[in-house]
């Protein structure tokens, strides 16, 4: 886990689940961003967001607790 990772999670969230905005806002690209959760998700063995295609619908518990 990374302070990078943490940064576009926090990010994503801020902007209501919109990795696009939140790329917009951190000038970085949003494969970038997504990346970088799918690396954290995996890492810790968890889902953080509900997905719905490739949208982020909701965060999971174990994705708010990280959040937190």
């Amino acid at each position: 886990m990374t302070l990078t990772q943490l940064k576009y999670l926090i990010a994503v969230v801020d902007n209501r689940l919109n990795i696009s905005l939140a790329a917009e806002h951190l000038n970085t690209s949003q494969p970038g961003i997504s990346k970088q959760i799918q690396l954290l998700e995996d890492e810790l063995g968890v889902e953080i967001f509900i997905r719905n295609g490739k949208r982020m619908a909701n965060i999971t518990s174990p994705g708010q607790t990280i959040v937190e």
